[in-house]
């Protein structure tokens, strides 16, 4: 007998999370309930129970101040309120999957939207996503749904948002789909099943067309699990639906020369050995592994076939593989990856053992073409997906500006990110991004579809939110930064000292009188501030970029008396006077008197802003630091000593 095991048997990773969970909680001192199994499965939970993680079926059960495990499946929002009045800790177990469903149905009840379930209304998960809407109506069939449109023809045309199952079968949810989207006219559908789900039904169907038996590994009451028997005995003549190794008999499989197996998502990896042994142990031919068989011969190879082989040989075009059969392997330097930034020597050294993907076999020059990074491609897939459940955060290069966005590589998984979540301002060039290295968030996944979304403006704003933490816990009057110009106004600059913007009022860009600020700095230019005041709770810092220890004052002192003549620049015109700037920082007034030898009507008859005169200095108010300067007393002086040679 033949047997095979599906790759994605056993637990998923929403399944997963939920049960370390449990198992962490199960091994702290302090008292904790589950409420409700924390997964479908009896005997996971019957070892948890015995662990002291007790189970419980309402909130009313559980005491005040408890801790509390949310299961796998969810709650409803009047769940969450009960234990929060009660003062519960709670352990959210719930899927992030069927988290972000909570969220969508939520939304649309706020927005007036009717919210539309495909799944069985009696399911818990089904039960907690109706549980965070005002009203919900739940179809587990295209004909429930027709019957339900046929009475409400106004549902036809109000607004209808529809969610499905994470655990809902494929060939439910597509005609149910598309019956909405051709009935109804305002309809947004959201395609939560989970890819998971989809995985291990797809890889089930392909065993059962296969093999003459299958054994379908999981409790009964599990929704997943029984959906696999379903689909299974669609396409199998004998299938087996068992929860434990005992429940095995042997003799029901009659004499199936080939027998698949497969397993529900709440099903632990435990049970399935448990049950693989026994086959094993009963069964005198087992299966041998394709690993296995490709390092005993390979015989025939076909295109989309992994295989291992050793590199002997690297040369400027290709990489020359021996996979131990007749076929000579060949690596174009094309297939090699993805990654541009990537040396060859670090990928590929002569004699070690490489992975690679069949892409064309010629059996008539015995020759294979191999691509690795069509193979990394697959695994990075897997990758991607794991950084959008644990909403980790990946790095890639921009490649290409697309339509409303930007496309980043991820290890060779192409990453569309929308021109909102760039981090770049409105209608800014995405252009510049191109080439970069940026950070990102994976949003969105549909392997189906080949489409990956992501996010640079939230890993942005998570770095840059932390920064300012950083900032207002350690920030002090007096303390220097180093920041950038991030935008100007008419009464100043504002500054990003790292997370966090400050305003330098236009005063304090600089010792001289300053009428804009662009005559000090631009957008983008790297200044040096300090702190002069802070606010934390408004959340508001006022800098400046003056240095305090060239005080101009000091300066014009110590390089001017009263007597001195200075060479100075007129910066503003008055009824009474022009002040000119004689240090920056430092002005004087010329009195309308002290303009000319002669009688003028206003200032601008002699003088114009900007421009450069001589004076002299007839009085300083060291008090109110005020300097008095004169034009006339030059042009006096020069008078007499011109009448004094005239005499000589």
């Amino acid at each position: 007998m033949k047997i095979t095991l599906a790759n994605s048997a056993g637990f998923c990773f929403g399944v997963k999370r939920a049960v370390r969970l449990a198992e962490e909680a199960a091994n702290e001192p302090t008292h904790c309930v589950m409420l409700g199994p924390v997964i479908h499965n009896d005997l996971l939970i019957e070892r948890l129970e015995s662990r002291g993680l007790r189970c419980v079926h309402s909130p009313e059960e559980i005491p005040s101040g408890t801790s509390v495990i949310i299961r796998s499946h969810g709650e409803k929002k009047e769940v969450w309120d009960t234990l929060s009045q009660k003062g519960c800790t709670v352990l959210d177990a719930t899927c992030p999957k069927v988290s972000k469903i909570h969220a969508i149905v939520a939304k649309a009840s706020q927005q007036g939207r009717q919210v539309v379930i495909i799944g069985q209304a009696d399911h818990p998960e089904v039960m907690a996503i109706a549980g965070w809407c005002q009203e919900a109506f739940v179809f587990s069939s295209t004909q429930e749904l027709e019957s339900w449109l046929d009475k409400r023809e106004a549902a036809r045309e109000s607004p209808i948002t529809v969610v499905s199952q994470t655990t809902m079968s494929q060939s439910i949810w597509v005609p149910c789909r598309e019956k909405l989207k051709k009935e109804c006219t305002n309809c947004e559908i959201f395609d939560t099943i989970c890819e998971a789900t989809c995985k291990r039904q797809s890889e089930a169907l392909c065993l059962a067309e296969q093999c003459d038996a299958m054994l379908i590994i999981g409790d009964r009451k599990s929704s997943n699990t029984n959906r696999l028997a379903e689909l299974c005995r669609a396409h199998c003549p004998l299938v087996l639906h068992i929860s434990r190794a005992e429940e095995l008999d042997l003799s029901l499989l009659g004499g199936a020369a080939s027998v698949g197996i497969t397993a529900g998502a709440s099903t632990p990896g435990w049970i399935i050995k448990e049950v693989y042994d026994k086959m094993s142990d009963e069964i005198m031919e087992i299966e041998e592994s394709f690993a296995e068989m490709l390092e005993k011969s390979i015989k025939t190879l076909n295109t989309g076939d992994k295989v291992k082989g050793i590199v002997t040989r690297v040369t400027p075009t290709e990489i020359h593989v021996d996979l131990g059969t007749k076929h000579a392997g060949y690596i174009p330097m094309s297939e090699l990856t993805d990654d541009v930034e990537a040396k060859v020597d670090d990928l590929v050294q002569v004699g070690a053992e490489i992975e690679t993907y069949v892409m064309r076999v010629n059996d008539l020059e015995g020759v294979v073409t191999l691509s690795k990074k069509r193979l990394d491609s697959v695994k990075n897939w897997d990758n991607i997906e794991t950084a959008q459940e644990e909403q980790a955060i990946v790095e890639g290069i921009v490649t290409e500006e697309n339509k409303g966005g930007i496309v980043v590589s991820v290890k060779g998984v192409r990453v569309f990110v929308p021109a909102s979540q760039t981090g770049l301002p409105r209608g800014a060039d995405l252009s510049e991004l191109m080439k970069q290295k940026v950070r990102l968030r994976i949003t969105e996944v549909n392997r189906s579809r080949r489409r990956v979304v992501g996010s640079i403006r939230a890993v942005a704003s998570e770095e840059r939110a932390a920064k300012a933490a950083e900032i207002w816990n350690s920030i002090e009057v007096g303390k220097k930064y180093q920041g950038t110009v991030k935008s100007l106004t008419s009464y100043g600059a504002f500054v990003d000292i790292g997370g966090v913007d400050g305003m330098v009022h236009v005063s304090e860009l600089s010792w001289s009188r300053v009428k804009n600020p662009a005559e000090i700095v631009k957008v983008g230019d790297a200044v040096e501030v300090h702190v002069l005041s802070f606010d934390a709770e408004k959340k508001k810092i006022s800098l400046g970029m003056k240095d305090h220890g060239e005080e101009p004052w000091t300066k014009f002192i110590e390089t001017f008396a009263v007597g001195s003549v200075a060479t100075v620049r007129v910066v503003k015109l008055m009824a009474f006077g022009a002040f000119a700037e004689i240090v920056p920082g430092v002005d004087g007034l010329i009195h309308i008197s002290q303009i000319a030898d002669h009688r003028i009507e206003k200032p601008g008859d002699a003088l114009k802003e900007g421009q450069t005169v001589d004076v002299k200095i007839t009085d300083i108010d060291l008090d109110n630091k005020k300097v008095s300067l004169s034009i006339r007393a030059l042009l006096n002086e020069e008078e007499e000593q011109a009448e004094e040679q005239e005499e000589a």
